[in-house]
């Protein structure tokens, strides 16, 4: 199971390059030097920017950094995490931080690790998600379903699973691959397999390829600021053990007035995997593809830019920086529309 993570974000390991792009972003290289070229990581798979200001990106192979404003420090193993796979982190309302590994829960407090095991044995410490909702309730997404936590103990959270029309890969079944809320308090769960499910507190809602969904292999869940939800689909058929039968639906739908949306005329979101959708400060929608770039949305508009890595990660800083990790290390996007590789030694301003 834990090589599955890496062969599925491997994937994603192809040329954004495509014909006929707009962009509006001037290059700027860095020195040709060893020290300037060694990237942040090799997969830079999450970017996070805590209360003080301070940027922290985790990695599948090198644990993960911390930007500080002035220097870069790296956290793995030796320094008490459970593992170099740190696919993600939060900071709760008491300014602990929570990381996601690949075996298992980590809590920092700014001195020491403290490592939780959700099951002993089980691919539910492979964790894919963790998110802290509105009513300060912690949930867990892992390769093994959902969990409660209540700083102490993991409470299973199971999930109905709805009839499905598409062969189900057994090793991914479980995989829960978003959790996010919405306006109304709503719980969002995105399912590899299983399509999105709502959970209201109450009951649960599935959202399927029957109900327009390209295919219910959902890979992201994004809401932005005017309760439109965006979804991220992976082409199920590439699970297909026969290559000639690989092709199929794939690619970003929008949820607009209980209507889903499809976007045909936009390269890579019909027939292909969409792993990223993240909303800015302002209320861009970025997009990003397997093959064809990174897709800026703003008032109805798709713009494509170039950004020379397959995107896993995005955040927009509190100074209006852009940030993109993934296959390939780390690159930022100034106000100014310079695009930078920002390696180990930067530049980081």
């Amino acid at each position: 199971m834990k090589y599955i993570y890496l062969i599925l974000l491997s994937v994603i390991v192809v040329s954004c390059n495509s014909q006929n792009k707009k962009t509006n972003f001037t290059r700027h290289n860095s020195p040709p030097t060893e020290e300037a070229t060694s990237q942040i990581g090799e997969y830079v798979v999450s970017i996070f920017e805590d209360s003080k200001g301070n940027l922290w990106f985790g990695t599948l192979e090198k644990g993960i950094a911390m930007y500080n404003g002035h220097k870069l420090k790296y956290f793995t193993m030796k320094d008490g995490l459970p593992s170099n796979r740190v696919t993600g982190i939060i900071e709760d309302s008491k300014g602990i931080f929570w990381l996601m590994t690949g075996e298992g829960l980590s809590n920092f407090d700014g001195r020491k690790f403290t490592n939780y095991t959700i099951k002993a044995n089980s691919s539910s410490n492979l964790l894919s998600n963790l998110f802290i909702d509105s009513q300060d309730n912690f949930w867990i997404g892992t390769w093994g379903g959902v969990y409660r936590f209540d700083g102490k103990e993991f409470v299973d959270f199971p999930i109905p699973y709805p009839k499905v029309e598409t062969q189900i890969n057994k090793d991914t079944k479980n995989w829960i691959t978003e959790i996010t809320e919405d306006s109304n308090g709503n719980i969002w769960i995105g399912r590899d397999g299983y399509g999105a499910c709502k959970y209201d507190g109450k009951s649960f809602t599935h959202l399927l390829k029957r109900d327009g969904l390209h295919s219910n292999n959902v890979t992201g869940i994004e809401i932005d600021s005017d309760d439109n939800i965006w979804f991220g689909t992976r082409v199920a058929e590439k699970d297909n053990p026969d290559p000639k039968n690989r092709k199929g639906k794939g690619g970003v739908n929008k949820m607009t007035n209980n209507k889903i949306l499809s976007f045909p005329k936009i390269k890579g979101f019909n027939n292909s995997d969409v792993y990223g959708i993240y909303e800015d400060n302002i209320g861009n929608v970025w997009i990003s593809t397997i093959s064809n770039g990174v897709y800026r949305y703003n008032a109805g508009k798709f713009e494509n830019f170039e950004i020379p890595i397959s995107i896993m990660g995005i955040l927009n800083d509190k100074n209006g920086n852009l940030w993109f990790g993934g296959a390939g290390g780390l690159y930022r996007i100034n106000k100014d529309g310079a695009i930078l590789n920002v390696t180990t030694k930067g530049p980081w301003k």
